[in-house]
């Protein structure tokens, strides 16, 4: 799923990230922070799979009338 498509609900809008297998925790940890940092985002779930992928479901507060944040890219 893109950052476009993130599905919104009521108070919170979604988007997933997915990091790739072979990313060491520091390096997903850093990438996450940064989202964190500059983009209002905050961890809703993190799925690790058999293959190593993390898919990591971002959100954050939807807000009106102002000019919204950049989405994370994938």
């Amino acid at each position: 799923m893109s950052p476009s498509t993130a599905e919104p609900t009521a108070d919170y809008e979604y988007v997933p990230v997915r990091i790739p297998p072979g990313t060491d925790r520091v390096t997903a940890a850093v990438q996450l922070s940064l989202h964190a940092e500059y983009g209002g985002w905050e961890l809703s779930t993190v799925r690790l799979h058999a293959d190593g992928t993390r898919k990591v479901t971002l959100r954050r507060r939807r807000t009106t009338g102002r000019v919204p944040l950049p989405r994370p890219a994938l």
